[in-house]
C-alpha cells in the first residue's frame, strides 16, 4: 500500500466487499506472514493457497487419507509448510512448494484449532500447539508423535510435570470445556484462557504455571490471539466483551524474566502477583446495545485495530473499533452466517468466510485524490474563466529559469542496497522466506486431438532451434525452414491454429537442408 497518497482522514480500514473466491466450500482461512498467500481448509479435507496478488488457485493440498472438514490451518513463519487439522481427528503437516506431506498423525479427541510453534529453528519446525474439543490443550511433536498435555487450572500440579502423559498420543483424561490458547511471539510461552474466567501464562517446556491473570466476572475463554508485534493480547468471553491487555514483558526473553521474578512456588496469590507484572488490561470492546457474541476476533496487521464478527445466525457482519475503544465501522455483508476472518499482515484488508464456504474480500473504498499525484492539481466546484500567463508556453519560461537546480548531479544513487521493511520487525532475517508459490503453465491443448499424430509432435518440437531435432531435420535459426516432404501435408496445432482454422505451410528447402541431405548421401 502506498501510504504516501492515502488520506488519513479516510480512516486505513475496510469499508466495502472488493470481490470474493469461491471454490468448493470453505471453513477456514489464514495469510501467510507476508500476506501474499491465502490458505483455506474445505469441507472436503482439501486445503486451498491462493495467490492473493493475482486472486488466483496457486496449489492445492489434497490428502487421500482425509475426507473430514479442515477445523483449521497455519502457516510456518518461513511460508514453507502448512499445519492442518481435521474432523477426522488428524494433524497434517505440508510441504508447500513440492506439495507433499511431511508428518500425519491421529490424536484421540478432534483438534479445534493448532498452531505450529513460532520459532524458526529446526527442533521446533515440528512442535504445534493444539486446542482439542473435549481436552486440556497440549503440545505435540510431529516428528517424535508425542503429546503433553498443559494445566488449565490452578488445582493441577502448577510446579511440575503432570503425571506421565509423553506417550504416544494419550487420551487428556479429564473432561474440559474447548480452552484458548496460544505462543507469545517467540514461542518460549503459552498463554491459556480457561472455562473460569483465568489467563494462565505456561512454561511448556517444563509444564510449569508462571502466573495467572484473573478476569474480571470470571466468563469463559472464547479466544486468546496476540497482535503480531506481540505487545498486545485479545481475549474474547463468553460475557460478550474483547478484552486486551497490554504485554509488560520484553518480547525476547519473556521466561527468563519470569524466572527472575520469583522461586518455584505454588501460592496462587504469589502466581497472581507476578500474572499482574505480565499484563495489564488496556481496553475491552462491546456491543452495549445488541449484546451479542463475537467470533474469531484479532487485531489489524499494525496493532492499531480490533475486529470482530458477530456470532449471530443469518447476519455477516463486521466490527471495527480502534485501539482506544471507538466504534468506528461496521461492515455488513450477506444474510450468511460468518464463520471465520483474517486481517491482512500489511493491508487494510479483511477476508471473512460464510457459512456458504464464500470467502469475501472487504477493501478500502478509495475516493480519487489528484493533488496527491501534483500538488498543484486544484479542483473547480465550477466552471472558472482561465487567464493564460505570457511565459506559459514558451520553451523555457522565465520563472523557471530563475531557479537554480537543486539537484546535486555529482551524489552517487545506491540502486542495490535493500532497504529493511519496517513492516517486519525482523525481516532481516526472512531471506528464505516464501513469497510466492512457482506458477506451472497448462500446456496449449491441440484444436483437433484426433489429428494429434507422430508429425504434430515432432513440429511442436521444433520450436526451439537448439534442439538435436532442429539440426537433423534442417530448421534454420528462426525454425521456420523445414524439409518439404516432412511439412507437407502437416497441419499446425497450439499456439499457431488461428481461429480454429488448419493452416498448411508449404516451403522450398533452403540451401542449408540442402547441404545437410548432400552430407546425408555420403
Amino acid at each position: 500500500m502506498n501510504a504516501t497518497i492515502i488520506d488519513p482522514l479516510q480512516g486505513d480500514f475496510p469499508e466495502v466487499i472488493e470481490e470474493y473466491l469461491e471454490h468448493g466450500i470453505m471453513k477456514c482461512i489464514s495469510f501467510n506472514r507476508r500476506g501474499t498467500l491465502l490458505a483455506a481448509g474445505c469441507s472436503d479435507g482439501s486445503c486451498v493457497v491462493w495467490d492473493f496478488e493475482t486472486r488466483g488457485i496457486a496449489k492445492e493440498l489434497r490428502d487421500k487419507d482425509c475426507v473430514a472438514a479442515v477445523t483449521s490451518v497455519c502457516w510456518s513463519k518461513n511460508g514453507h509448510h502448512i499445519l492442518i487439522s481435521a474432523a477426522d481427528k488428524s494433524l497434517t503437516l505440508w510441504d508447500v512448494i513440492k506439495g507433499e506431506k511431511l508428518y500425519r498423525t491421529t490424536l484421540q479427541q478432534t483438534p479445534l484449532q493448532a498452531r505450529l510453534h513460532p520459532g524458526g529453528s529446526s527442533s521446533e519446525s515440528t512442535l504445534c500447539l493444539v486446542c482439542p474439543f473435549s481436552s486440556a490443550p497440549m503440545i505435540v511433536d510431529l516428528c517424535t508423535q508425542t503429546t503433553t498435555t498443559l494445566p488449565v487450572t490452578l488445582t493441577e500440579r502448577v510446579n511440575g510435570p503432570i503425571p506421565p502423559s509423553k506417550s504416544k498420543f494419550s487420551d487428556g483424561s479429564a473432561q474440559y470445556t474447548p480452552t484458548a490458547a496460544c505462543f507469545n511471539k517467540y514461542g518460549d510461552l503459552i498463554y491459556v484462557g480457561n472455562s473460569v474466567g483465568e489467563i494462565l501464562i505456561i512454561d511448556h517446556k517444563n509444564i510449569r504455571v508462571c502466573g495467572v491473570v484473573p478476569i474480571v466476572g470470571g466468563a469463559l475463554i472464547k479466544n486468546i490471539v496476540f497482535s503480531r508485534d506481540g505487545n498486545y493480547l485479545l481475549t474474547n468471553s463468553s460475557d460478550r466483551t474483547i478484552r486486551i491487555y497490554e504485554n509488560l514483558l520484553p518480547l525476547k526473553s519473556s521466561l527468563k524474566v519470569l524466572d527472575d521474578m520469583h522461586e518455584a512456588s505454588s501460592d496462587v496469590e504469589m502466581l497472581k502477583v507476578v500474572g499482574s507484572k505480565c499484563l495489564s488490561l488496556f481496553r475491552d470492546f462491546q456491543d452495549s446495545v445488541t449484546r451479542v457474541h463475537w467470533k474469531a476476533p484479532c487485531f489489524s496487521g499494525d496493532g492499531e485495530w480490533v475486529v470482530g464478527g458477530s456470532a449471530s445466525k443469518g447476519e455477516h457482519k463486521i466490527y471495527i473499533w480502534d485501539r482506544a475503544g471507538h466504534l468506528v465501522k461496521i461492515l455488513e455483508g450477506p444474510k450468511e452466517a460468518l464463520m471465520d476472518l483474517a486481517w491482512h499482515p500489511v493491508h487494510p484488508i479483511v477476508v471473512s468466510v460464510s457459512l456458504t464456504g464464500l470467502v469475501y474480500i472487504w477493501a478500502k473504498d478509495y475516493t480519487e485524490n489528484w493533488s496527491a499525484f501534483a500538488p498543484d492539481f486544484k479542483e473547480l466546484e465550477e466552471n472558472e474563466e482561465y487567464v493564460e500567463r505570457e511565459d506559459e508556453f514558451d520553451l523555457m519560461p522565465e520563472i523557471e529559469k530563475v531557479k537554480e537546480s537543486e539537484t546535486n548531479e555529482d551524489d552517487e544513487v545506491d540502486v542495490t542496497t535493500v532497504d529493511k521493511d519496517t513492516s517486519f520487525s525482523d525481516s532481516d532475517i526472512s531471506q528464505e522466506e516464501l513469497y510466492f508459490l512457482p506458477a506451472d503453465p497448462c500446456p496449449d491443448v491441440s484444436v483437433h486431438p484426433e489429428k494429434h499424430t507422430e508429425s504434430t509432435t515432432e513440429l511442436g518440437d521444433c520450436k526451439n532451434s537448439d534442439s538435436p531435432f532442429s539440426e537433423e531435420t534442417g530448421i534454420d535459426a528462426q525454425g521456420l525452414n523445414h524439409d518439404s516432404n516432412q511439412i507437407e501435408g502437416m497441419e499446425i496445432s497450439g499456439g499457431e491454429d488461428i481461429g480454429g482454422a488448419s493452416l498448411k505451410r508449404r516451403r522450398k528447402p533452403s540451401e542449408k537442408v540442402l547441404e545437410l541431405r548432400a552430407q546425408k548421401r555420403l
